[in-house]
């Protein structure tokens, strides 16, 4: 197949960007701005559910304000349901005496049911191929930027193919954060076949020893029939260099969208075969209950969050801290 001119952006990078003069594990101190960094981005949602719940007696009156305050955060409301009818039977088995037992139990239960999505995936092949899709909006050019960056923090060399030709914006912005991270780019010009760039980018991969490929893709899903049929291309194109490519499929999911969020990952889980979430402006949002709605209904697992604009505010998920910085404590004065 005779493939077009593809312009690739070998330059030095022009805006700054240099790698971390260490590759230590991160420091408690660290490790702690990340936390503070989380539990400030879902402050509306942990509000919200603390002024719902109040500080109730141990009685039905409990569960109705929990449920109330599961489904505010977007959990939805058949998910609800669901969650207080399955903590009122762990809380009979735990033998819980007061609300604070019960909250505690309940926030217990729903690490559990985010870790049994946990994320488990090595990027073992080389180069390995990420490709990344989400509807327009979402922040998934800018993700792809702070994962790149992450990449090139390890040490890593990557390649960012800009398979959105929908859009001559999202290319140009793609070029940026190479630039901007010391990343190799392949392009081509707008209205281009995103199959010929992925094909390209990977071609160029495997010739120049890259580690990481990352591929943006278009995020038309109001045209699901061509949408599908783009992405099935690229799939297709990219397995007969690499028959185990793509390696890893990332969804960009925008929390704010809430319940709408939902409907996006199941349209695409069953056009792309996801392997991965990331949630993006969790920040500020009241709906941050759409992470559990998401591993429940969806089954794949959430790799990253994005809490801020910065490039540290794409954080790894851990359920722990996630379930700790949306729920905090039970408001004192229940029994």
């Amino acid at each position: 197949m005779e493939m077009p001119v593809t312009h690739t952006d070998l330059s030095a990078p022009t805006l700054g960007w240099k790698k971390p003069k260490r590759d230590l594990p991160i420091t408690r101190e660290e490790k702690m701005g990340i936390v503070a960094r989380l539990r400030e981005g879902l402050h509306k949602t942990r509000a919200q559910i603390a002024s719902i719940v109040g500080a109730p007696r141990f009685d039905e009156s409990f569960y109705e304000s929990l449920e109330e305050a599961l489904i505010a955060a977007d959990i939805g409301m058949e998910l609800s349901q669901e969650i207080t009818g399955r903590l009122k039977e762990f809380i009979a088995r735990k033998g819980a005496k007061t609300a604070e037992e019960a909250y505690s139990l309940l926030k217990s239960m729903l690490v559990d049911d985010l870790a049994g999505v946990a994320w488990s995936r090595e990027l073992d092949a080389k180069p390995a191929v990420i490709l990344v899709v989400g509807v327009n909006g979402v922040g998934k050019t800018t993700t792809i930027g702070k994962l790149c960056n992450e990449y090139r923090a390890q040490g890593k060399s990557v390649l960012l193919g800009a398979a959105d030709t929908f859009r001559a914006g999202a290319i140009e912005q793609l070029r940026i954060w190479a630039q901007r991270t010391g990343a190799e780019f392949v392009s081509q010009h707008p209205g281009a076949d995103a199959a010929s760039v992925a094909f390209d980018a990977l071609q160029a991969a495997q010739s120049r020893g890259i580690d990481v490929v990352i591929l943006d893709t278009a995020g038309r899903l109001h045209n699901k029939v061509n949408l599908m049929n783009e992405l099935e291309k690229i799939v297709r194109v990219l397995r007969r260099q690499d028959q185990s490519a793509p390696h890893e499929v990332l969804l960009v999911i925008d929390a704010t969208t809430g319940q709408n969020a939902l409907k996006q990952a199941e349209v695409f889980n069953s056009i792309a075969g996801l392997t991965g979430l990331i949630i993006t402006k969790l920040d500020g949002t009241a709906k941050g209950g759409i992470a559990l709605a998401l591993a429940k209904k969806v089954g794949v697992p959430i790799r990253k969050i994005g809490v801020g604009e910065a490039v540290g505010d794409l954080q790894d998920f851990d359920p722990k801290e996630y379930v700790d910085a949306m729920f905090g404590d039970l408001p004192a004065g229940g029994e």
